[in-house]
């Protein structure tokens, strides 16, 4: 490998303040803010709103919604047309 042409690569800890959880993630981020972790040693810091402890897909909390057939879309859009000429 080249040297120089990398960024460093390091610990970084990720605040989810969403769900106030804490994760120690190797990641080239840069920033200025630092954190003690409970090991003792001190990491880079960087707070995000979601992440898999607090996103809806990663947690199950995500509503699927069904997708109507083709047929019940048709019926919903034009089936009043057909009770017309019934009558």
């Amino acid at each position: 490998m080249k040297s120089g042409i990398h960024p460093d690569y390091r610990d970084v800890v990720f605040h989810d303040t969403s769900v106030d959880e804490y994760f120690i993630i190797g990641s080239t981020l840069t920033t200025s803010e630092t954190i003690e972790w409970k090991d003792g040693k001190t990491y880079p810091y960087f707070t995000v709103e979601t992440s898999s402890a607090s996103h809806p897909f990663y947690t199950g909390k995500q509503q699927v919604t069904q997708a109507e057939g083709r047929v019940a879309n048709f019926n919903r859009r034009f089936g009043h047309l057909s009770k017309k000429g019934d009558a």
